[in-house]
């Protein structure tokens, strides 16, 4: 029996996702968001998974080189952009689409052409104020990035939403607003969905989707849980019962005797911890699955190892297998738990983890 826990990557879920997408929006090209090591699920993997895509996402130029590897046809934009001539210059030599959110960026394209042509995008900030050109400003610019000699076929126009997830929320209405004026001028392709934006805001779907955490089986909406909107996790994070201890009333558990037993009761140790990833401020009563059934944790998260509450589980033995999160435990309830978001638990994911993949 092997002790250390291990990720189980369903590759058909992936596929399953993604057609999800699909159905909410059909009239959009899909742009899978594989960024981030595709949420730590891993970038070759996802881009094969998801070969169905019309193209990807990621945020890095150096995101970008990497896919270009095992990816030679599709489309891959670069969501950052460049930010000086070696990259502007590698990725026009990758084939790489890069998006301009910033006067400096079109500056240095004006500058320092690079020695291919490339596809561009322009990004205004329609209400995120995060990356993006100033929506008094986007025309001129896009503009003059047009009018460079080294931009090939006409830039896109982008914009990413700050509060989709929120379906009540009325910010997301305004940005599409912004945006809809902005290219009543400029009549170019558009990108505006995200995962909220496919599968909440039909307003969105308009040019090229960017679909992110919904492909990994996560919902993008706020108190969400992704079998609501047919999605499937792509990721389950295991491991196994390392030790069952008998203990009596009172016995502290784990580090710095935050919890004791209120009863004579049975606790397990699991081999997985905060070294790997599993986030260090779940708190007791964060559920874990033994055997397809829930188990609460007791005590604090240690570097290797979680405690678990056996008490009415008798069926537990040393080596079962433990789902921290994923089929049948939902990645959002326990990020809800430790006070964090999915998207963390999955970049979390430290390298002494192994994985492995069905389907």
């Amino acid at each position: 029996m092997r002790g250390d826990p291990w990720v189980c990557i369903d590759r058909s879920a992936f596929g399953h996702n993604l057609a999800a997408a699909r159905r909410a929006a059909p009239g959009c090209r899909m742009l899978p968001v594989i960024k981030a090591d595709a949420y730590g699920h891993g970038l070759e993997r996802a881009a094969q998974a998801l070969a169905a895509a019309d193209g990807f996402a990621v945020a890095r130029v150096s995101e970008g080189l990497r896919l270009r590897e095992v990816e030679r046809q599709k489309p891959i934009l670069v969501l950052g952009g460049a930010y000086d001539g070696e990259e502007l210059e590698a990725a026009a030599a990758a084939g790489l689409e890069l998006v301009f959110h910033a006067p400096e960026q079109i500056e240095l394209a004006a500058r320092r052409p690079p020695s291919r042509p490339l596809r561009a995008w322009v990004k205004t900030d329609s209400g995120m104020h995060r990356l993006g050109l100033p929506p008094e400003r986007t025309v001129a610019q896009y503009r003059r990035l047009a009018g460079l000699s080294c931009i090939h076929d006409r830039p896109g126009l982008l914009t990413h939403l700050a509060c989709a997830d929120d379906p009540d929320d009325p910010a997301t209405e305004r940005q599409l607003a912004v945006t809809g004026a902005l290219n009543g001028e400029l009549q170019a392709e558009l990108s505006i969905a995200n995962s909220a934006g496919v599968l909440g805001w039909p307003g969105t779907h308009r040019g090229w989707a960017r679909p992110g955490i919904m492909l990994y089986g996560v919902s993008p909406f706020l108190g969400g849980r992704g079998p609501e909107q047919d999605l499937r996790p792509v990721m389950t994070l295991q491991s196994r019962i390392t030790a069952i201890h008998e203990f009596q009333t009172g016995d502290a558990i784990g580090y710095g005797a935050v919890w004791r037993c209120p009863e004579p009761m049975r606790v397990a140790a699991a081999g997985i911890g905060y070294g790997d990833g599993y986030p260090r401020h779940a708190p007791a009563g964060t559920p874990v699955l033994i055997n397809g059934r829930r188990a609460p944790l007791v005590g604090r998260v240690s570097m290797d190892s979680v405690t678990v509450d056996l008490r009415g589980r008798d069926d537990v033995r040393v080596g079962d297998p433990v789902t921290l999160w994923g089929a049948g435990l939902p990645a959002e309830e326990i990020a809800e738990a430790a006070g964090t978001i999915a998207y963390e638990l999955f970049c979390g994911v430290t390298a002494r983890v192994r994985f492995e993949e069905t389907g």
